[in-house]
């Protein structure tokens, strides 16, 4: 910065919202997790049932759901359940906060 300023309003904005990413981080840290998100973000309609994701995994399905579940609380799924089967889909806003974060703004 010219003449040696300093931003604190932005080194404290950057804090509070590394404080708020650091969940969602957190959650996508598992590699299981993480291709949850991707294949849920990608899934035609922008979302996807338990029954849908089970087959690209060798992992039993209450596994699958229990992952489901870390990534709905840390707040990067929304979920409805539907009868017996709970779909899922990306919180975009989530999504954005990620990609704000790494200098990435929403469009």
């Amino acid at each position: 910065m010219p003449g040696g300023q300093r931003q604190p309003r932005r080194g404290l904005q950057a804090r509070a919202q590394a404080a708020q990413v650091a969940p969602l981080l957190k959650a996508l840290a598992d590699p299981v997790r993480l291709r949850l998100m991707s294949l849920v973000a990608s899934h035609p309609g922008g979302e996807a049932c338990v029954c849908d994701l089970t087959s690209a995994f060798d992992l039993s399905q209450p596994t699958i759901s229990h992952h489901l579940k870390v990534l709905h609380e840390s707040g990067l799924l929304d979920r409805d359940k539907r009868g017996v089967w709970v779909y899922y889909r990306a919180r975009t806003g989530a999504l954005a906060s990620l990609g704000a974060l790494i200098g990435h703004p929403p469009p």
